[in-house]
């Protein structure tokens, strides 16, 4: 698959640097992940207010590293 460069901002990038989940995270695929909700977002309702609050809190959640992988959620469900 090809690459390319773009030139962005500072700001732009700090702003793109808060939709990382993890640390690991490309560019390539936090920009996916936002064209793939604006097209999500064109066809489906909108979260209510109390739905966005939720998503933000488990995102910080998953930034400060208070998770579990899929593997100890199945260990801790005797899966």
């Amino acid at each position: 698959m090809e690459a390319t460069t773009i030139k962005i901002h500072d700001d732009t990038k700090r702003q793109i640097d808060q939709f990382k989940e993890r640390g690991s995270e490309t560019y390539d695929e936090v920009l996916k992940k936002l064209v793939f909700i604006a097209k999500t977002c064109e066809k489906e309702p909108k979260l209510s207010q109390e739905t966005v609050i939720a998503i933000e809190k488990a995102r910080e959640r998953i930034k400060k590293g208070k998770f579990l992988t899929e593997e100890e959620a199945r260990r801790k469900l005797g899966l």
